[in-house]
């Protein structure tokens, strides 16, 4: 089919080029110039694995870029993958949602035929039937079901992992008001029904499709903190909570998928979604005390971190090295970052902080210019009084002499990711 997407971040991007892997022809609408000459010019403007090769293989041919919108004529569908940040109450910021939708329905007035458009961004329940319909129906003079239809597909991508993600769901949903846009939703995703092996299709009504992608970001979300909640009592009796979280995690009503106890989680996702989801709740006048609970456990993570840092020296003046600046390992996305938590924190207190990441040091750089940067683990080490670990790279765990070059050799480890060895004071966050 022929699709086009507005938005070329990270969703945009990850399935413009998964599209184009299922054979779709994709064209992506974005303002920026520069993003849309690097995708015609084979290159991802982001991070991701595997996305670079997607995209160097099929542009020019099945994906290409543009600033200009009146390419969605010629397409079957247009997918709205835009960001929707937070604002400061933790709603959502609808701008770039409802300037896209004005500008869409702007150019399929001019288009006879039926035309789908696809919520693909995170938004809470109501906003495609309530918001982004009306939008377009201003713009285009159309009627929804009467020349335009509106559907929700909601992404469930991890950075890192997006790609494998999309090609490989655990579920697709497709939620829509008429036969017209199930149908063609159904066209779209057939090939990967077909390549991911009949994956269950969950087909829904338009709402409750927005709700499913909150609904499952929160329950992880909460999962991770209840993991951190326990695994910190574990800490205060000195139990290992590795091992408890290991176990409990054998239970077929658990599962072990985000037990892993730590830092907590950051990212673009959890907390913006979170967010969200407990601000839309208050406006309903519900007040959700179990999410916000999640929010309050998390946020007190990075602080524990620095307790344990505290409990062994002044931090004035002390050099101290953060291992990992992205918020998970496998992308160079820092929103969200527990590192920075700890960045600023390290600064407020008089800390000499250098920093390491093997993919996001320009990303963190621009959010912290005047701190020092490594270009290896090895060298963030070299002569730094401690360190600590907020991400879990790979090579991260296979750190050892290393630590020889610090002065004082201490490591908080905020991912139990570091094998403890002689010689080094090294302590767990949980």
């Amino acid at each position: 089919m022929e699709l086009s997407i507005i938005g070329s971040g990270y969703v945009g991007t990850t399935i413009a080029a998964c599209f184009a892997e299922l054979g779709h022809d994709v064209v992506n609408v974005d303002i920026d110039e520069d993003v849309v000459a690097s995708l015609n010019d084979g290159q991802a403007p982001i991070h991701e694995p595997g996305l670079a090769e997607l995209v160097e293989r099929y542009a020019g041919d099945r994906l290409r870029a543009t600033t200009d919108y009146d390419e969605i004529l010629d397409t079957d569908a247009t997918f709205l993958a835009l960001p929707t940040p937070s604002n400061d109450d933790g709603s959502i910021d609808l701008g770039t949602m409802k300037a896209a939708a004005t500008s869409l329905g702007e150019t399929l007035a001019r288009k006879d035929d039926s035309h789908l458009v696809v919520t693909k961004s995170t938004v809470v329940p109501r906003t495609t039937v309530d918001v982004i319909g009306p939008r377009i129906e201003e713009a285009s003079g159309k009627r929804v079901g009467d020349g335009f239809d509106i559907a929700m597909n909601p992404e469930f991508l991890r950075e890192g992992t997006a790609v494998d993600d999309f090609l490989s769901p655990d579920k697709i949903v497709l939620g829509a008001q008429t036969d017209r846009a199930y149908e063609t939703l159904a066209e779209i995703f057939a090939p990967l029904v077909e390549r991911a092996g009949n994956p269950p299709v969950v087909k829904t009504g338009i709402s409750e499709a927005e709700m499913i992608k909150y609904a499952n970001n929160a329950f992880l979300a909460s999962k991770i903190s209840l993991a951190n909640d326990l695994a910190n009592i574990c800490k205060e009796f000195g139990v290992d909570s590795a091992e408890v979280l290991e176990s409990i995690g054998l239970d077929s009503r658990i599962g072990s998928a985000f037990l892993g106890a730590g830092l907590g989680w950051g990212g673009s996702c959890f907390p913006k979604d979170t967010a969200a989801i407990i601000a839309a709740a208050r406006a309903q006048g519900y007040e959700p005390r179990l999410l916000q609970a999640a929010v309050d456990v998390n946020d007190g993570q990075p602080e524990r971190m620095l307790d344990l840092l505290r409990e062994r020296f002044d931090l004035d003046g002390k050099r101290v090295a953060v291992l990992g600046l992205a918020f998970k390992p496998g992308t160079d996305d820092i929103r969200k970052s527990r590192a920075i938590l700890l960045i600023q924190a390290l600064l407020d207190a008089g800390a000499d902080v250098v920093g390491y990441d093997p993919v996001a040091t320009e990303n963190m750089r621009e959010r912290f210019p005047d701190i020092d940067y490594a270009d290896s683990a090895a060298d963030a080490l070299a002569n730094a009084d401690a360190a600590l670990v907020a991400t879990d790279w790979d090579e991260f765990a296979a750190l050892d002499d290393e630590f020889d070059a610090m002065r004082e050799r201490i490591v908080i480890d905020g991912r139990r990711i570091v094998t403890r060895r002689e010689g080094l004071d090294y302590e767990s966050l949980v």
